[in-house]
């Protein structure tokens, strides 16, 4: 959990730091918004790339390679001289993304006993809007206050602590149930898999197509001074935290349900920010409703793919942690085309909009039966656990 935080809080600390980046580079913020296109891009190839390479690999050992990685990537974005540097440091974070969550993911089985699992998934992705409530608005705060370049040398010392700690807590996990190529192949052909790979895809698009500009919306459009966009941003997170634990528990009676309302919520809190959000109050509201749907997204996405696959657990890591980085990426970088030509209002509208797709198709799609095994699998919906 804490290396998955330390990870979530590298990979958005931008979204916080994005106005202050872009300054001192000189650079657009559309044009900073690269700092959260590359890593996603790259950790969706290195996703299956770096797992399948290392299938053999004890995966404690590969949790603390990643670390290690992780740490040097921080320490060389608070050095970073010029933008490009900035850049050459969220390519290694991307290869950081793709290794370790594809690994980690879906060792809760292996750590805890099987009654435990569903709840030791859900601590292990409560990291992600920990990396929220924490992690952005306090390396926001640490920005504010010592400048950015502090904000990143502070995430590579806790990603030194975090590997430390992995060597000496973490118990030996020797490889099992080798992934291969053939294992993914046999997944992307699956209609319970691509259907899990629809609705993330869409949620995740509008999510971070909206959020990556969520503080050059909070500036320009609601005025809030920047001493208080890290209170805005905690508000968010701790809705993050909430929403992630009752998703945890909801999904395992409600899988649609739970999904299909945690997309109508990031829909309807975009969709009102340009009208209800130009006042402090209404700014708040909204984004306490937007981190409380989005806390639920990664462990539902996650569960719908492991239970499309309850035979690969880490096959399907592989490809929930592909999809979910290749879909950030696209989402940030078409949410910064538009910004540079329109405005942080349009920007959520466009979200709003996907999202409202992305909660139509949970509720009323099925997959399709699946001729290559009789239809048994694929008439099982997404969500449902095979008999056993």
């Amino acid at each position: 959990m804490m290396g998955i935080f330390a990870i979530v809080t590298t990979e958005i600390l931008p979204i916080g730091l994005l106005t202050s980046v872009g300054t001192s580079f000189t650079v657009s913020d559309g044009t900073a918004g690269l700092m959260m296109t590359m890593p996603g891009y790259l950790a969706a190839a290195a996703a299956p790339t770096v797992t399948v390479a290392t299938a053999r690999v004890d995966r404690r050992l590969m949790l603390c390679a990643c670390m290690l990685l992780l740490a040097s990537a921080n320490f060389l974005a608070a050095a970073a001289p010029a933008y490009w540097a900035m850049l050459v440091s969220r390519v290694l974070v991307g290869l950081v993304i793709g290794g370790f969550w594809s690994i980690g993911a879906g060792l809760a089985g292996r750590l805890v006993p099987a009654r435990s699992t569903r709840r030791a998934t859900a601590v292990i992705f409560s990291a992600v809007p920990l990396g929220s409530v924490l992690g952005v608005p306090l390396g926001t705060l640490v920005g504010d206050l010592a400048g950015w370049r502090t904000s990143f040398a502070v995430m590579g010392l806790l990603s030194v602590a975090v590997l430390v700690a992995l060597a000496v807590l973490v118990p030996p996990l020797p490889a099992e149930n080798v992934t291969r190529l053939t294992a993914l192949r046999g997944m992307a052909r699956s209609p319970e898999t691509r259907f899990a790979l629809l609705v993330t895809v869409l949620v995740v698009l509008a999510h971070f197509g909206a959020y990556t500009y969520v503080t050059p919306f909070l500036e320009r459009v609601t005025h809030v001074p920047p001493g208080l966009i890290t209170v805005f941003l905690l508000a968010y997170g701790a809705a993050g935290i909430l929403g992630n634990f009752l998703a945890g528990t909801a999904l395992a009676r409600h899988p649609r349900a739970t999904f299909g309302v945690a997309g109508g919520l990031i829909a309807f809190a975009t969709l009102a920010l340009p009208f209800l959000g130009r006042w402090d109050l209404g700014a708040v509201a909204l984004l306490v409703l937007w981190g409380a749907g989005y806390g639920a997204v990664p462990v539902c996405s996650q569960t719908w793919f492991a239970r499309a696959a309850p035979h690969a657990p880490e096959a399907a890591s592989v490809l929930f942690t592909a999809s979910f980085q290749a879909t950030l990426s696209t989402g940030a970088l078409a949410g910064g085309v538009v910004m540079d030509r329109t405005s942080p209002s349009t920007v959520m509208m466009l979200g709003g909009a996907i999202a409202i797709v992305m909660a139509a198709a949970v509720v009323s799609g099925r997959p399709r039966r699946s001729a290559s095994d009789g239809g048994r699998e694929g008439a099982r919906r997404p969500g449902r656990p095979p008999a056993r």
